[in-house]
Parts: structure tokens; C-alpha cells; sequence
């Protein structure tokens, strides 16, 4: 039986490297790329014919691995809409979830309060990451999914206070858990200790943790205990525990929050590059101007703009400002957001320059950290990645091509350690995004935000087709057809929607 072979042939190859683009060819071959270079329809290798291919006519477009989504809240969604449409219509082809101290596992309760309630109250049913990744499997999402242990989860699943440090013992529970989930594969640990849940834990209980994901070749990833007034010293803490665990640390969603911190990125970036002469460092970044959390009282200011995602209570009100909100209501702006919990809100509190600083800097990588169970999402759910190209490369000049991919590819694959992809390269697997660079754009605003991006003309993962698009902007998830749209006479029959994705399981240090 021949092994199926796709040839995406004539396109700007773009290799995910940061090295300079180049037109030529790309043979996928089973769940691999075989070959890279020029003319390939005319060396096959031995055994594969001619009509044993699907070709796709790439000339126009560009070709490069598929895009590593650094800092996701998908943990729960991969399970419940495995289709996972907000991201292939981007073309992202890896998730990396279990982020913010917030993972799915090792957590199983009836409900979960803030803030693993972003990831839906009622989705915690894991009592170890093993059956977390086991469930994955189980639900076959369409992209692949790289999963962190999160150190709020863990103080959820081990203590009953959590406004306090954890005792001895409750630091041991956490560390066997740990331990579990990094001996079955997760790629590290996270924390959020900006939030109220964690926020009392001192850096020595986080930095045992962080231990344990070093001895197993993992990393550390943090929201920081403060992105505002006492940012520095909040990355003086959180690279000071990833030295003293020995493991690379990730600075998630790196921004300076609030008018009052607007320009503080031009101390914040060298920091982070005196900590990265003695460590593994990079960051994550989304090219918003506005943050998405759950509803918090010291993030209204009466200044910035805070659209409401989601309320419990008052789920009518999910797409409006808080300013209308407590207009129609007469009252104060806290009054109406302590009304409307639990909820979330987008936050409009980060100034363009400093965000595209972060952007341009040589250790970020392009995370969306968008939230898919809110009712009225932030944009960056559906629209980061195309968003990059299309007004920080193609409109503004700040990134080049190559340089845009490299930060959703090749960067994200080496500081997760995610092997054998984020390159493309012969061996690896075929995880690839063919896109039309004119064109790429995202629709999703923040009135209206699940939209489509469109120019992402087809993504494979593991060597299938998971998601087609026209060049008129219409779209299959779960792509059916192969033969639909290629170029030559392919004799493929239709097939079972192509769910390829993976668990992708941290290999042993």
C-alpha cells in the first residue's frame, strides 16, 4: 500500500529558522516532510509515482511550518470542540496549554472558582495530568496540544486556604503531582502569581516546584506577581527562581500595564536581557492593546476602558463597556463590576509602542492567550497570528517575514522543547501552514470576535489536511475532500474528516 504523499509545489518557502526565504517545493510524505528543494515532481523518491500524489499549487503563497501557539487557555475547548476552528483558521497546528498557573490537571473537583474558572467551572475532572492527556487522545483534536502543569492547580487540588503559603505537607502533594504529571509527558510547570489564588505563595514554594519540571527537562513559564508598579522586582523574583531551579524561564505575555507604567519596556526589555546572560529566557506576546482576564477591582481605574467577556449573573451584558454598564445602573464602575461577578473583561490598559517593543525584541514568540469559553471573547482568540502579518509585518515594516514566522515557529518549538517540528525540514513532522501573504488578515474585532481570519489557504497536521480555505474566503474545518482545489488529476477518494492532532508528550530528559 503506498504511503499518501502531498507535494505543495512553487511556493515561498519560508522555513521557520529566521533564515531568508526561498521558492521551491515540499514533499510530505506519510506523517513527515521528505524532501525540501526545487523541481521535486521530477525525483520522487523511489517507490512513490506520480499519480500516488495530491498536489497543491502553491505558487503566490507562502509555505511554512504550522504556527506554535505559545500561551493558550485551550486546555478544556480541545476536549469539548475538538474541531479547534479559532485556531486552524489562523493556522496554528500546536497549542501549548496549562498556562497562568491555570491547567485542567491535576485538578478534579464538581466546580472550580476564579481564576481556573476561565477554563469553565465545571470542566475539572482530572485527578492526574495522565488522564488529562489521556482524554486528549481520546477526544482527537485537530491540532496538536502541549500541555504545562499549572502551580494554581496545584494549590486547588492540595489546599483548602489558598490565602496563605502551603505547609510542608501540602507542598508535598503538590510536588508528587507534579512529578506525575512531568513522568507523563508535560512540558513544565506555570504560575500565575498575579492572581489572588496564588499570589500568597513566597518564591521559594514556587521555586521547589520548578525543581522538579528541571530534573525532568521542562520549563518555567509565569504571569508575573505584578506587571505594573513593581514589575522589575516581579522579574527579579521570577528569574531568580528559574536560576536557582536551574530551568529556562518564559515571561508570559510580557506587557507594562496601566497609564501610569505606559514606556516602562525600555527597562523592562534589558532586564530581561541581563537575566537571559545567565539563563534561557524568552517571553510571549499578543499584538493587542488590551489584556483578558477575570473581573478584577484593582484593574479599573475609571481611566482605561474595560469591556465586559462574561457574567454569570448578567450574561446580557457580555460585549459592553463597564462605563455603560454602571451608567445604566447608576452606579460607581466597582459597584457594577462587583455586581457582575463572577466575569471577565478585556482591559484596555497597554500602550502600542511598548507592545510593539515586546513584539520586535529577539526573545518573543507570538502567543494569543485568548480565552474560549468567554461569551464575548477578546479578538486574539481568533485573530493573533494572521494579525502579526498583517499589520506588523505586511503594514507597519516592524517584523520581517521571516522574522514574523520564526516567532510562531522555530522559536516557540525550541523554548518549549518541542521536538521534531517548528522547522521546516526533512524528518520533522509535517506540520505545515500554506498562507497568501498578500491577503492574510484578521476579522476579528473586538464588537465582533468570532470571526475568521482569512488568507490561510490550508493547514496540515501530522500530515493530514485539517482545514482548507478558497481564495474567495470560503472554508472547510475537518477538511472532507482532498482532491478539491489541488492541481493535478489526484485520484483520492473523499474521506473521515481528518482530526490529526496529538498529544505531544515532553521526550525524557
Amino acid at each position: 500500500m503506498t504511503t499518501r504523499a502531498t507535494l505543495l509545489e512553487g511556493g515561498l518557502i519560508v522555513d521557520g529558522s529566521g533564515g531568508p526565504a526561498w521558492t521551491g517545493d515540499l514533499l510530505l510524505q506519510g506523517e513527515r516532510i521528505a524532501r525540501l528543494g526545487e523541481g521535486l515532481r521530477g525525483r520522487l523518491p523511489a517507490g512513490l509515482k506520480i499519480e500516488d500524489l495530491r498536489v497543491l499549487d502553491c505558487r503566490g503563497l507562502v509555505v511554512a511550518p504550522g504556527f506554535i501557539d505559545a500561551h493558550t487557555h485551550d486546555d478544556a475547548i480541545v476536549l469539548h470542540e475538538p474541531a479547534m476552528l479559532p485556531k486552524l483558521t489562523q493556522g496554528v497546528t500546536t497549542v501549548v496549554a496549562g498556562n497562568c498557573g491555570i491547567s485542567l490537571a491535576p485538578y478534579a473537583a464538581a466546580s472550580a472558582g476564579p481564576p481556573l474558572n476561565l477554563l469553565g467551572a465545571g470542566s475539572f475532572r482530572y485527578a492526574g495530568m495522565g488522564a488529562y492527556m489521556q482524554a486528549v487522545e481520546a477526544a482527537r483534536p485537530a491540532l496538536n496540544v502541549v500541555a504545562l502543569a499549572g502551580h494554581t492547580t496545584l494549590r486547588y487540588a492540595t489546599m483548602s486556604d489558598l490565602t496563605r503559603a502551603a505547609t510542608t505537607d501540602e507542598r508535598a502533594r503538590m510536588a508528587a503531582l507534579l512529578e506525575e504529571a512531568m513522568c507523563c509527558g508535560a512540558h513544565g510547570l506555570s504560575s500565575g502569581l498575579f492572581y489572588a489564588e496564588a499570589h500568597a505563595a513566597p518564591a521559594d514554594e514556587v521555586t521547589a516546584l520548578a525543581r522538579i519540571a528541571a530534573r525532568h527537562g521542562g520549563i518555567y513559564a509565569t504571569h508575573l506577581r505584578s506587571e505594573m508598579a513593581a514589575i522589575i522586582e516581579a522579574l527579579h523574583e521570577a528569574g531568580d527562581c528559574a536560576f536557582e531551579a536551574g530551568l529556562p524561564l518564559v515571561i508570559s505575555h510580557h506587557k507594562c500595564a496601566g497609564p501610569a507604567n505606559w514606556g516602562r519596556t525600555s527597562e523592562t526589555l534589558p532586564l530581561i536581557d541581563a537575566l537571559a546572560a545567565r539563563q534561557p529566557v524568552a517571553m510571549d506576546v499578543y499584538p493587542y492593546l488590551a489584556g483578558s482576564t477575570v473581573l478584577r477591582e484593582d484593574l479599573v481605574d475609571g481611566v482605561i476602558d474595560v469591556l465586559v467577556t462574561w457574567s454569570d449573573p448578567h450574561p446580557e451584558q457580555a460585549g459592553r463597556l463597564l462605563a455603560a454598564v454602571a451608567a445604566d445602573w447608576g452606579v460607581e464602575q466597582l459597584a457594577a463590576l462587583r455586581r457582575l461577578q463572577p466575569g471577565g473583561a478585556c482591559y484596555f490598559q497597554i500602550d502600542e509602542s511598548d507592545m510593539e517593543r515586546v513584539l520586535a525584541h529577539p526573545r518573543s514568540m507570538i502567543g494569543s492567550d485568548g480565552l474560549p469559553h468567554d461569551r464575548h471573547p477578546h479578538p486574539r482568540l481568533w485573530g493573533t497570528f494572521p494579525r502579526v502579518f498583517a499589520r506588523y509585518w505586511r503594514d507597519k515594516g516592524l517584523l520581517t517575514l521571516e522574522q514574523a514566522v520564526h516567532k510562531m515557529t522555530g522559536l516557540t518549538a525550541r523554548t518549549f522543547r518541542i521536538a521534531g517540528r517548528g522547522l521546516l525540514q526533512a524528518g520533522h513532522m509535517a506540520d505545515v501552514v500554506v498562507f497568501d501573504a498578500a491577503r492574510i488578515a484578521d476579522r476579528a474585532t473586538y464588537d465582533a470576535p468570532m470571526q475568521a481570519s482569512v488568507g490561510v489557504r490550508a493547514v496540515f497536521v501530522n500530515g493530514e489536511c485539517a482545514y482548507r480555505q478558497d481564495g474567495d474566503g470560503d472554508t472547510e474545518g475537518d477538511t472532507e475532500g482532498d482532491s478539491e482545489g489541488d492541481t493535478d488529476g489526484g485520484n483520492d477518494a473523499p474521506r473521515a474528516p481528518a482530526r490529526a492532532g496529538r498529544m505531544l508528550r515532553r521526550a525524557a530528559a
